[in-house]
């Protein structure tokens, strides 16, 4: 069948709208309908070369949600109209990683640049005038329908809105994780977390949401620090300077207990200054994403050793998406974890460039595709 879709034509490049061909679901696959997909600085990252893509052309997106419409024969476990969030790490279920229960470190995700099937790297399911395109994570939930693997794919409550259930599948797990299970916030702790754009906005919720009882938020987009006060930050400052002399205040000198490190391109200097604002055995926690080819960075080695900081890298929250998704969706319709908020504009898929214009610019904490 045709489909549109936003792909990438170059690199750098801006992502146009195109009809693309896609494949019928094989076994252990399905087609999905797309009814809702995230704008993800991870999606800019490709546009820009900060990340590289295996192939282009290069459908993006990789945070949706949607409704099963075709299974693939002999695929067990979905059926059509069932929905669905996209995990944008896959799961197999038995690598080491996953028998672990680092579902998040999984070896499917080994393959994902390439933008093809994990199996083989000259599989598609997308293509554009007879040549090949990449899913971006094997998902491409830039694209109207899109055919995946089940590994990728989580099957949610029906009556959640797929129009905030698909922040589960990237921000959401993403932000909330890190403080949870990478920073492992404990009740009463100091935690600064540094830019609350979508990934960092979860950070603050997650760490509320542990018992931290000062969440200091980072930001120089006064929007961002003041809606981060409703989402459980107790302070909003504007430069990690401030928020380090802050943490000090409260903590006789000692410094935060943890910083969760969010920006949108993240660079060696940020995680410095992550670091020198931890106390002794504190614990700085790098989440975003900057140029891969950067090999260096300012990290204060004598702090890292001597005063026993930790420096902990974080991919998606160290989630393990079949179980951490369904949660999350439960702490939302219990009116614990905010979704509805994030979302602060909706787009038209012809719209996706503008959507990062407006992410670029400090407008959004999360732009929404809505098909």
């Amino acid at each position: 069948m045709t489909t549109r879709g936003a792909v990438l034509r170059e690199v750098p490049g801006r992502f146009e709208v195109v009809e693309l061909e896609l494949d019928d679901p094989r076994p252990g696959e399905l087609r999905v309908r797309m009814v809702a997909s995230g704008l993800c600085h991870s999606d800019d990252h490709h546009a820009t070369g900060d990340l590289k893509v295996g192939r282009l052309p290069f459908a993006g997106g990789h945070e949706g949600a949607g409704i099963v419409d075709a299974v693939g024969p002999g695929t067990t476990g979905f059926a059509e109209g069932d929905h669905v969030v996209f995990t944008f790490l896959p799961v197999c279920g038995r690598c080491r990683w996953c028998a672990h229960g680092m579902q998040n470190l999984c070896d499917l995700g080994a393959s994902l640049a390439t933008g093809a099937r994990w199996e083989d790297p000259t599989s598609f399911r997308l293509s554009l005038d007879g040549e090949p395109v990449a899913q971006m994570a094997g998902i491409s939930t830039f694209c109207e329908y899109t055919t995946v693997s089940t590994s990728s794919a989580v099957k949610v409550p029906s009556d959640v809105p797929l129009e905030v259930a698909c922040l589960t599948g990237c921000g959401v797990g993403t932000g909330w994780g890190a403080a949870v299970n990478s920073a492992q916030v404990r009740p009463g702790d100091v935690v600064i977390v540094m830019g609350v754009g979508g990934i960092g906005m979860n950070a603050v919720q997650g760490a509320a949401h542990a018992g931290a009882a000062v969440v200091i938020a980072v930001d120089p987009v006064e929007f961002k620090r003041m809606t981060a006060l409703t989402f459980g930050a107790t302070h909003a400052v504007a430069d990690i300077k401030e928020a380090a002399e802050l943490a000090r205040s409260m903590t006789n000198g000692q410094g935060a207990d943890s910083c969760v490190v969010c920006p949108g391109v993240i660079t060696g200097k940020h995680v410095g200054q992550g670091l020198r604002a931890v106390r002794k055995a504190g614990t700085c926690v790098a989440v975003g994403v900057g140029d891969v080819r950067t090999g260096d960075g300012d990290i204060p080695l004598a702090e890292l050793v001597l005063f026993q900081k930790r420096l902990q890298g974080s991919l998606f929250g160290a989630s393990a998406p079949t179980a951490d998704i369904p949660a999350q969706l439960e702490l939302y319709r219990r009116g614990i974890l905010k979704l509805d908020e994030l979302v602060t504009r909706r787009y038209t898929l012809d719209e996706v460039a503008q959507g990062f214009d407006d992410m670029h610019a400090g407008r959004n904490i999360r732009g929404v595709v809505v098909y």
